[in-house]
């Protein structure tokens, strides 16, 4: 068979988070900055390709469609992403990996993830990129920001749940297939599915959040003429009302992935082996 089964990628998954846990620092650091940038590109992509548009269901079936390769160019550069790295729980309860060494990695891959993030977004907004249709696209960025940054905690958090859930199973899926189209697909559709619902993506959310909060200082009187609270765009609003509430649901997700597979999957395994 072209796949591995359930078991055999939770397996795999197990062997290969436990490795994430021992990259040297300058790697892991590079290698999650990769990531940042690789899930900012998609995001660029979906704010130009929505911005005009007025129907909300339209912009997320378009965005959840295009974002979707993000996560899939991840895994296959082998770029290390904190929401993936949530399934090295696997890794832990498996007893390959140490509950410090996957908080090490948490840590500095998230840090690089942000960094990736804020370079593309800190590029797009300070370099021309949010100027489409004279400005447009910035106050779109904009409008983008303010709702994810003043979503309810509690909603900010359970649909970080739901969105890691759909992310995690994405990196399960794509380590089941044996070849490349099967490894894109794999990820692909988990990824369009919680796009496309609108659930918090945290590493997503550092890209639209702050290209959205550096255009403020060109596009905020634009943007306030088109009714967006533009007050609101604030970097206590983006590291409390988003990326709080929104990293913490996903790690809940992500590790009750992770729970699931090893328990249903590993969880005494090597007795009966």
């Amino acid at each position: 068979m072209n796949l591995f089964t359930a078991a055999e990628a939770a397996a795999n998954y197990s062997t290969a988070g436990a490795g994430k846990t021992k990259l040297p620092i300058p790697k892991m650091m590079l290698l999650a900055i990769l990531a940042g940038i690789l899930i900012a590109f998609p995001g660029a992509v979906t704010n130009m390709a929505t911005y005009a548009l007025d129907n909300n269901s339209t912009v997320r079936m378009i965005s959840g469609l295009l974002f979707a390769f993000g996560l899939g160019m991840v895994i296959l550069s082998g770029a290390e992403l904190f929401t993936g790295n949530t399934l090295i729980s696997i890794s832990v309860l498996d007893r390959k990996a140490k509950l410090s060494g996957m908080l090490r990695n948490w840590v500095f891959v998230y840090i690089g993830n942000f960094i990736g993030s804020l370079i593309v977004a800190f590029i797009c907004a300070k370099f021309g990129w949010v100027g489409a249709g004279e400005g447009a696209l910035a106050v779109f960025s904009m409008k983008v920001a303010v709702g994810k940054m003043t979503m309810p905690f509690q909603n900010a958090f359970f649909m970080g749940i739901l969105c890691n859930i759909l992310v995690t199973l994405g990196v399960l899926f794509s380590l089941s297939a044996k070849d490349v189209a099967g490894r894109i697909l794999g990820a692909y559709t988990p990824v369009a599915f919680f796009v496309i619902c609108g659930f918090n993506h945290s590493i997503a959310d550092m890209f639209y959040c702050t290209v959205g909060l550096f255009s403020k200082a060109q596009y905020a009187a634009q943007a306030a003429e088109a009714g967006i609270a533009v007050e609101s765009l604030t970097w206590g609003n983006y590291f409390l009302g988003n990326m709080l509430p929104v990293t913490l649901g996903n790690i809940v997700g992500g590790v009750c992935v992770g729970f699931l597979f090893w328990f249903c999957w590993l969880r005494g395994s090597k007795k009966k082996g």
